[in-house]
């Protein structure tokens, strides 16, 4: 055998080894395709965020009230040298609160393009993944407010996380104005 081909042999061997061995593993299963985004809780209900529109996950800063705004807007942060709107998402909507104190609530950081906001809310559950076969397109028990922002949901253990759009929220003409007057 010349020196060239002993490095091929020596390949070859190994690749049939490992077709051999390999006949005693078990078949691989079917992967489940999953949506991921993050969890958040809203007056006692669930709801999950596409990962794509939070940017950042924080607890609530101490910021400054401004005068003249609505009353949802709780003021600005300065987070990192950016001033950091803070939106009261359950006064927003006119929902009770389920957090009993600020200690607990979180803020969910949205950019998209000029906007860059806080959306305060009562809880963060941190990043939740469904079996996309779990989609649900019109889920039950869903606010009335708060409808137009939701796009479905996702069941599981006998849950539904509704799919909350930052990005209808951000579009919408009473987020935006937040002046009283």
């Amino acid at each position: 055998m010349s020196a060239q081909a002993a490095p091929f042999a020596v390949l070859t061997d190994i690749a049939q080894r490992s077709r051999s061995m390999a006949a005693g593993l078990p078949e691989q299963q079917e992967a489940i395709e999953l949506w991921n985004g993050i969890g958040f809780t809203l007056a006692g209900e669930r709801y999950v965020a596409p990962m794509g529109e939070v940017v950042e996950i924080l607890h609530v800063p101490r910021y400054t009230h401004i005068p003249g705004v609505r009353s949802f807007m709780m003021g600005a942060a300065n987070v990192r040298g950016r001033l950091l709107p803070l939106i009261d998402l359950a006064h927003f909507f006119d929902l009770p609160r389920s957090a009993r104190s600020v200690r607990e609530r979180r803020v969910l950081v949205i950019e998209q393009g000029d906007v860059f906001s806080g959306l305060v809310v009562d809880g963060v559950s941190g990043m939740q993944y469904f079996a996309v076969d779990s989609f649900d397109a019109e889920p039950s028990n869903v606010p009335q407010v708060v409808q137009p922002f939701v796009q479905g949901g996702y069941e599981r253990n006998d849950e539904t996380w509704k799919v909350f759009s930052t990005t209808g929220l951000v579009n919408d003409e009473r987020f935006l104005d937040v002046a009283q007057w």
